[in-house]
């Protein structure tokens, strides 16, 4: 399992890097809720973790799956303006397909057999949104 979480890792690293990259390019005012959201999604890593591996997956599978929604629904954004960067919408495209990779092999290792399997994922997707729409506004 180690490998597989690295590479996911690596990932994520990448992806925070070149979207700050990407808010000082664009001049994007980020949230002032960074600092709350790392030590909260710790938090919530650790304690799925402390639940074992399967709920560790359970929580992957939720999280990347509002993220997902949240990279789609930013990508029709980007397609319905003809002045967007063409690298910019490149850049969340292959994003949110390695967030579904990160999502299918949260499957592929066991997150639905989890126990309480639904009512985890289903708290943290609408913790993840309400991060998310959280953030929009602050």
């Amino acid at each position: 399992m180690g490998p597989t979480i690295q590479h996911m890792w690596d990932q994520e690293k990448e992806h925070r890097r070149k979207f700050e990259v990407l808010i000082n390019k664009y001049r994007v005012r980020p949230t002032v809720m960074t600092p709350l959201w790392n030590v909260m999604g710790f938090a919530l890593g650790a304690g799925t973790a402390l639940l074992g591996e399967k709920a560790a997956m359970a929580c992957t599978v939720a999280v990347e799956t509002v993220i997902m929604d949240h990279y789609n629904d930013q990508l029709r954004q980007l397609m319905a303006d003809p002045t967007t960067d063409q690298d910019l919408l490149a850049t969340i495209t292959k994003f949110r397909d390695e967030e579904q990779e990160h999502h299918d092999i949260g499957i592929d290792c066991g997150a639905e057999q989890a126990p309480f399997y639904q009512a985890i994922t289903e708290v943290i997707k609408v913790g993840c949104k309400t991060a998310i729409a959280i953030s929009k506004k602050v």
